[in-house]
């Protein structure tokens, strides 16, 4: 992808306030640190396609990752500029596609607002919801302890949530369990989303590795990491029925409840093995 450079910078992902704590029943003014979130609207080829309200941040990377999870564009090379303009209430990213991936877009007549913690909104048929990528049939084993290690390693490097306590996050974790990259984002979809753009940009291969996500497993994130071929996705939390029923469809390997030392396989463990 060649992104041409802004005209303007993203504005600060987080925002300090005054606020009254209390504690044991006293109370004093002090400062907080809040996760800002503002309205992104992204563009193809001039053409609004989608609203999210999301973290001001790594917008670039978020842009050509909801494209290619979204199946708008199949590769990162046919998204050919991406320039980010601020306007009154939020943000635009606007980017350029292939003129055969915009005209496929047209076609499907597809008008998106996302909100925070949706991440099927405005789709017209439950067949476009409900995607079904292709099989992700590639090989490999990743130890219990590399698994469990990867997820402390991840919940060191997520500073805006440290800061703020309301921003979610997605990892890359290759197979000797070293951690990539992290992106946060105050939508988990959001957070996925951007680290797969960044994944995208640097040509990863996404047959090496595993995504470690802060919140559910739901459907569109096993949606999101099988549309990209990614084997195995490990989240904090639980799954949905329907998030499971597509990764034992997609043979993506779908773990939940990491916490601590346990956790819990719902489909295809063939990818986890004992430490």
């Amino acid at each position: 992808m060649n992104v041409q450079p802004s005209s303007l910078e993203e504005p600060a992902e987080l925002q300090r306030l005054e606020v009254f704590r209390v504690v044991s029943e006293v109370g004093h003014s002090t400062q907080e640190w809040v996760a800002v979130e503002k309205p992104v609207a992204i563009e193809f080829n001039g053409i609004s396609h989608a609203v999210m309200l999301a973290s001001p941040a790594n917008l670039h990377e978020f842009a050509l990752g909801f494209a290619l999870t979204e199946g708008i564009i199949a590769s990162a090379d046919e998204m050919y500029e991406c320039e980010l303009e601020h306007q009154a209430e939020g943000l635009v990213v606007k980017t350029t596609i292939s003129s055969k991936r915009f005209a496929a877009l047209k076609d499907r007549r597809r008008n998106l607002t996302g909100r925070t913690g949706c991440g099927l909104c405005g789709v017209e048929t439950i067949e476009q919801a409900v995607r079904h990528p292709s099989l992700v049939n590639h090989h490999f084993e990743l130890s219990q302890g590399l698994l469990v290690a990867g997820m402390k390693k991840m919940h060191d490097m997520q500073p805006m949530h440290h800061q703020s306590g309301a921003t979610h996050a997605a990892a890359w974790m290759d197979l000797q369990g070293q951690i990539k990259a992290v992106r946060e984002d105050v939508g988990r979809h959001n957070a996925l989303d951007k680290l797969i753009g960044h994944l995208a940009q640097g040509a990863q291969d996404f047959s090496q590795g595993a995504v470690l996500i802060t919140s559910r497993a739901s459907f569109e994130m096993v949606q999101k990491c099988a549309s990209m071929g990614v084997g195995l996705m490990a989240a904090i939390s639980a799954p949905t029925s329907l998030a499971v029923s597509l990764a034992k469809e997609t043979g993506v390997t779908l773990i939940g409840y990491m916490r601590q030392d346990n956790f819990v396989v719902y489909a295809h463990p063939k990818r986890v093995w004992q430490t």
